[in-house]
């Protein structure tokens, strides 16, 4: 079960607040597998010129490796994340392993920035029961996205990046992008990097502010495939598409 919310419609109909569904009048805004000091203080700098803060799920090794880019990403007022040690595979369960992993990661970022993460995020959004029992057995809630870039491809451009994204995008959803190519195609970052004033743009001229999953109103209650949640009302105009893209 837990697995199966992999399925994008499946957790958005059965579990829209794993699914990252949050206030109708705002989109978080969320990055994958940094830190990476190639590419994660271009992103840093350009969300300050949007004035936008984002969430970062960040990867426990890469954390240790980039103490002072984990601190300044904190330090601009972001949202630290965990989305694992490393970016393993989920192919082989091992729940025992998922836990000392990914309470590792979360030392470690408290460690590192003094504030002890909130959401988890697992690598290739594959929620395994083991994962998921971590998670929830280390107080972190697990949350998955509504939207993606699909910026992880060598042939990702940022116009490909904003309309992938567009295609799912709508008030009260959680987007997913990438501010490394740690684990997808060298320099796809460019292309997310590219992608981003237009999103932030069409979002806005939506009437929706964009920031953090901490802004975004999740509420707690069923925050995982043990309970079954009422979806939002195929009607709500808070949900509807951002056509700018």
């Amino acid at each position: 079960m837990p697995a199966a919310t992999w399925l994008p419609r499946f957790r958005a109909v059965c579990f829209p607040r794993l699914a990252g569904i949050g206030r109708a009048d705002h989109v978080a805004l969320t990055f994958d597998d940094g830190p990476d000091p190639d590419s994660t203080p271009h992103f840093l700098d350009a969300l300050d010129r949007l004035a936008v803060r984002a969430t970062f799920f960040v990867l426990g090794e890469s954390v240790v490796r980039c103490p002072e880019l984990t601190r300044d990403i904190a330090e601009r007022g972001h949202e630290l994340a965990v989305h694992g040690w490393t970016h393993s595979r989920p192919w082989l369960p091992a729940p025992g392993r998922d836990l000392l992993e990914t309470a590792r990661a979360v030392r470690v970022v408290h460690d590192i920035t003094g504030c002890g993460p909130t959401w988890y995020r697992p690598p290739y959004g594959i929620l395994t029961g083991g994962r998921w029992a971590a998670a929830r057995r280390l107080g972190l809630r697990p949350v998955l996205w509504t939207a993606w870039g699909r910026d992880w491809t060598a042939d990702a451009t940022a116009a490909s990046v904003r309309a992938t994204v567009g295609a799912d995008l709508r008030g009260g959803g959680t987007v997913l992008l990438h501010d490394s190519d740690r684990a997808s195609a060298p320099g796809c970052w460019r292309a997310t990097l590219g992608a981003l004033p237009g999103l932030v743009a069409a979002c806005r001229d939506a009437g929706w502010e964009v920031g953090t999953l901490a802004e975004h109103a999740l509420d707690r209650d069923g925050a995982g495939p043990g309970h079954r949640e009422r979806p939002s009302p195929p009607g709500d105009a808070g949900h509807r598409p951002a056509s700018a893209l």
